[in-house]
């Protein structure tokens, strides 16, 4: 079997597509970042568990809060997009129904991620 790479990356460890390499280690990361966020965010939902809504409203108000609530978005939402082109890389095998659910899923996810964010930072800002 032949090595289709060239010798600059075998050397930077990219494979035959450029970017293999650097998207399972972007997997990777954001899958160690989700394991403390979101232990916080099941803490969160755990200590807020029957609150009332004002209870909630200062919680998320907190800057903290809405911080680590940003980071907890953000890691997962990326970690969910990687993970689904994984799946439609893998499974979809017609090119053009392959290019529409690679573009669905990224519009789906910063869809979701504004949208977050957005309710989020109007609860953090006072809104």
């Amino acid at each position: 079997m032949t090595d289709m790479r060239t010798p600059l990356n075998k050397v930077r460890g990219l494979g035959s597509a450029k970017d293999g390499t650097d998207h399972f280690w972007r997997q990777r990361l954001t899958a160690v970042a989700n394991v403390p966020l979101i232990l916080f965010f099941v803490g969160i939902l755990i200590s807020l568990n029957g609150a009332s809504f004002e209870e909630v409203h200062a919680a998320l108000a907190n800057p903290i809060v809405a911080l680590f609530m940003v980071a907890v978005m953000l890691s997962a939402l990326v970690h969910m997009r990687l993970g689904m082109q994984v799946i439609i890389e893998d499974y979809v095998h017609g090119e053009g129904s392959k290019i529409i659910l690679l573009m669905l899923n990224t519009f789906f996810t910063v869809a979701v991620g504004v949208t977050s964010l957005f309710a989020l930072l109007k609860i953090a800002l006072g809104g």
